[in-house]
């Protein structure tokens, strides 16, 4: 198995260093909702409205921290061993 040399550990940081900017900017578009749920909220009131928000954001997250830890341990059991 390849060994992680100082420049792929660096291109590597890089990496997940533009991945996590990215996200960060792609932040406030996650906050918008389909136009059901606009409907909804918008029916709710701003309190409510924020809840749901809040709720659909939540349901959102569950899945990829899901599928994140897999992937972790998959690529721990595959190059941590060495």
């Amino acid at each position: 198995m390849p060994r992680f040399t100082p420049i792929r550990k660096m291109r590597a940081g890089l990496a997940l260093l533009l991945l996590i900017v990215c996200l960060g900017l792609a932040a406030p578009a996650a906050r918008a909702q389909c136009s059901i749920c606009t409907r909804t909220a918008q029916q709710l009131g701003e309190k409510p409205a924020k809840s749901l928000n809040a709720a659909i954001l939540y349901l959102m997250a569950i899945p990829f921290c899901v599928m994140g830890f897999i992937g972790y341990r998959w690529w721990k059991n595959e190059y941590g061993n060495h």
